[in-house]
């Protein structure tokens, strides 16, 4: 496809983690519920869990804006990362680790230090594969807030935020085409937006519904470019706005 071999190459698309964001619907209830209420969280601890681009990272971040927490990546973790001082600890992707000693550390000084610890992954804690038995009973322990599916409201409103933030002028008709063929997730309408924006820039014109057709069935076939950022989170693994 001519198309996608002359695409200009667009402005870096850059998440935003501000809570006025943030997208509050039904399925990430829970999970903000718990965020209000620190001094609930059994042990200090607490984990939020769900698919890439649910709004983990988003929440997380949200919460250690607040809190005043050390920011920290599961992938991240090096010999003890626990800061002395520190008042609260946030790890996003903390199932990412690739060394089991940093985290164990780092959970231990926490309950030394009575601080509160918010962990976030895609799946729970207690299903983490960890070999480490002292790490597997703590994260057993934590207790893990679900971030469910994404409702038909909150799939709109985050399709309409995504091209909002890009700029791109989309009618009302084609988001609801759009929403109607693309997987009922938060990664896949990010990659569809970005794929649309390179589309976009490519022809210097209006989203049309034939475009957005055009730009769809490269995508099912393969022939898409990589987006300019992965799909929620960075791992998303780097933040990503989500429903926050």
């Amino acid at each position: 496809m001519d198309l996608y071999r002359q695409l200009p190459l667009p402005f870096p698309y850059r998440p935003r983690f501000a809570e006025a964001d943030f997208l509050p619907a039904s399925s990430n209830e829970a999970a903000r519920a718990w965020l209000q209420r620190p001094q609930d969280w059994p042990d200090r601890r607490l984990a939020l869990w769900g698919p890439a681009g649910c709004g983990k990272t988003h929440l997380l971040t949200v919460w250690a804006t607040r809190a005043g927490a050390d920011l920290l990546s599961g992938a991240a973790l090096r010999d003890f990362p626990f800061r002395a001082g520190a008042t609260a600890l946030a790890v996003d992707d903390a199932d990412m680790m690739t060394a089991e000693e940093p985290l164990l550390h780092l959970l231990n000084a926490a309950v030394d230090a009575r601080v509160p610890v918010l962990l976030t992954g895609r799946t729970p804690p207690a299903r983490w594969l960890v070999h480490l038995p002292d790490l597997t009973s703590r994260l057993r322990a934590v207790t893990a807030v679900e971030i469910r599916a994404p409702e038909d409201s909150l799939l709109r409103a985050l399709l309409a935020r995504l091209l909002a933030e890009r700029q791109l002028a989309v009618a009302d008709a084609v988001q609801d085409w759009l929403l109607l063929r693309l997987p009922r997730t938060a990664a896949a309408l990010r990659e569809a937006v970005g794929q649309l924006d390179r589309a976009s820039l490519a022809v210097g014109g209006r989203i049309s519904r034939p475009l957005a057709a055009e730009v769809l069935a490269a995508v099912d076939h393969g022939e898409a470019i990589p987006s300019d950022s992965d799909p929620f989170g960075p791992n998303p693994s780097s933040p990503q706005p989500g429903f926050l």
